[in-house]
């Protein structure tokens, strides 16, 4: 008997930025599935550690990862290898931003920019170049990178934001077709999600942005990660897209 598409029973997925919000939404929703998880981290060891012990299944780890340092995610992919021996499925989920208005470019100085761009476009590059020998190993590996759909309606928490995560969709279509057939990579954009992802977020605002939007309703992190489950799972012929959730905010 074939095995269910949504069975992940065997595989192993790698979500960075896994601690918390999106990137632990998502693990728990791989680990549903079957799938054994490593939670990479970097300043959330403790919630790292402490939903490991949530997550169903065996076999989970957390491992210590800096995404804006190269040395640091070549380490990680040497611990997976002895590990696990293969990657299965990998989960660009780690960003930083703050908040910072538009118009106001003197406050988007030279140190925010780069650590904007190193973390939310170069760190998802860095993480694929040191993981595709493992990904590659298998066959029929996929790639989800969280994008946002700040990067194609140009608003956001600022424009060093919006400008890394339009970088982000641009990696995922070139590397979609540099990587293929062994390798799919997909974007999924969520719009304002209730999480504590941008520091000092007015929270009347994302409930009144939700109430604006067509669906009417506030985006949650298992929303998202319900979009990349069905990016891993029931999408196999899809590679090089980008799936929205945001309940229709972008229209």
């Amino acid at each position: 008997m074939a095995q269910p598409c949504d069975d992940l029973t065997g595989r192993v997925a790698l979500v960075v930025g896994g601690s918390g919000g999106i990137g632990a939404a998502t693990a728990r929703q791989l680990a549903r599935a079957g799938a054994r998880i490593v939670i990479g981290y970097h300043q959330g060891r403790t919630a790292a550690t402490a939903l490991l012990s949530e997550l169903p299944g065996t076999g989970h780890r957390a491992m210590l990862v800096a995404i804006d340092d190269s040395a640091s995610i070549r380490r990680l992919a040497d611990e997976i290898a002895d590990a696990y021996g293969r990657l299965d499925i990998l989960v660009n989920a780690a960003g930083m931003t703050r908040a910072i208005p538009h118009d106001d470019l003197d406050a988007l100085d030279d140190a925010t920019i780069d650590r904007v761009f190193a973390v939310n476009l170069r760190g998802p590059l860095a993480t694929i170049r040191a993981l595709k020998p493992l990904l590659q190993a298998t066959g029929d590996a996929v790639v989800v990178n969280i994008s946002s759909t700040s990067a194609f309606t140009g608003r956001g928490s600022n424009i060093a934001y919006a400008a890394a995560k339009a970088g982000l969709d641009t990696l995922t279509r070139s590397l979609a077709r540099a990587l293929a057939p062994a390798i799919r990579v997909v974007g999924v954009s969520p719009g304002s999600v209730e999480t504590d992802f941008v520091p000092g977020r007015d929270r009347e605002a994302l409930q009144r942005q939700a109430r604006a939007s067509p669906l009417q309703r506030v985006i949650e992190p298992d929303d998202v990660a319900r979009a990349v489950l069905a990016c891993v799972t029931h999408l196999k012929a899809a590679t090089g897209i980008r799936i929205v959730v945001d309940g229709g905010s972008h229209l």
